[in-house]
């Protein structure tokens, strides 16, 4: 505790062999922030600046990669300067902040993806209503809904956290996420309570609807002609690949938190870079290449760039 200032430290322990090879990771980590922010950037300007991609399907893959962006943000840059410096230290009231970004953003994405899934299920399933169904006003409310909802409910959480009576002053992770948990005295019941309504409000029965609606997709393309079948797979594939990926890295943290299952401290690191990582880079490597219209003026800014 500083007294001078009144602020509460805590100190990130879950680094492996920081001491020798700070500078490898900083680099390395350094670098995958640099492409990360200039891959999702970079679709999301071709989305921005062509008008035949403000449909609402592309409109929502760049909502998705714009939060990948706030996500990644939100870890890089703490996470680089922890890599360069002697105590990996963090106020609380940062870190509260921290969990808050972390699981608001990280929930968001799977309300997105349910958005996308709706507009597929329309597009696909009811192609004669989706002008009236998908307008402009419809996708505004589905993105205001998708990063409202879980930063209401997540703030609920981070409320009471900032409120709590904390007896550990060590955080076993290399940022701030379900791991705060651990430094409680008592942990409240209310935010038990919130965190399982969290869950399952933006995890869970957005997975189940995503599963439905593709489901009902498969269904309909099956019994239709084969360019159904074949619009189906171009424009929902990417989608699905991006569902699994969200889903297993989401898997390791929930199940970390709920179940207090151990994991050796590198094999928690290595997990825990993972979801940060390839997420971040995953979105837009599959949108760049897998949907069609976005891969064509991907590859034309590419052809332009070498021939300059």
């Amino acid at each position: 505790m500083n007294d001078e200032f009144n602020v509460t430290y805590l100190t990130f322990s879950g680094h492996v062999e920081l001491h020798r090879f700070r500078f490898l990771y900083f680099l390395v980590m350094f670098i995958v922030y640099v492409l990360i922010l200039c891959s999702n950037s970079i679709i999301l300007c071709i989305i921005w600046i062509h008008k035949s991609l403000h449909e609402p399907m592309y409109i929502f893959i760049a909502a998705l990669l714009l939060n990948s962006i706030l996500f990644s943000t939100n870890i890089y840059p703490k996470l680089l300067i922890d890599f360069l410096s002697d105590k990996q230290v963090i106020t609380h009231s940062h870190c509260v902040f921290q969990f808050f970004a972390y699981y608001s953003l990280g929930a968001s994405e799977f309300l997105l993806l349910s958005a996308m899934a709706y507009d597929r299920y329309v597009s696909i399933c009811k192609p004669l209503q989706y002008p009236v169904i998908m307008r402009k006003s419809t996708v505004s409310v589905l993105l205001l809904l998708a990063w409202l909802l879980p930063a209401l409910q997540v703030m609920a959480s981070a409320a009471i956290i900032k409120n709590v009576q904390i007896c550990r002053f060590t955080l076993t992770g290399i940022f701030c996420n379900n791991s705060i948990y651990n430094l409680f005295c008592v942990i409240p019941r209310t935010l038990s309570i919130n965190g399982v309504s969290i869950l399952l409000n933006t995890a869970l029965l957005p997975m189940l609807f995503i599963l439905f609606t593709y489901a009902k997709i498969l269904i309909i393309s099956y019994q239709s002609s084969r360019d159904v079948r074949k619009k189906a797979a171009q424009t929902c594939l990417p989608h699905l690949l991006v569902l699994m990926s969200t889903s297993y890295l989401s898997s390791y943290d929930i199940i970390k938190a709920r179940l207090q299952v151990y994991f050796p401290r590198s094999a928690h690191l290595i997990m825990t870079l993972q979801i940060v990582i390839y997420h971040p880079l995953f979105n837009p490597i599959i949108y760049g290449i897998k949907m069609k219209e976005i891969s064509k003026h991907l590859k034309k800014l590419l052809c332009e760039g070498k021939l300059n």
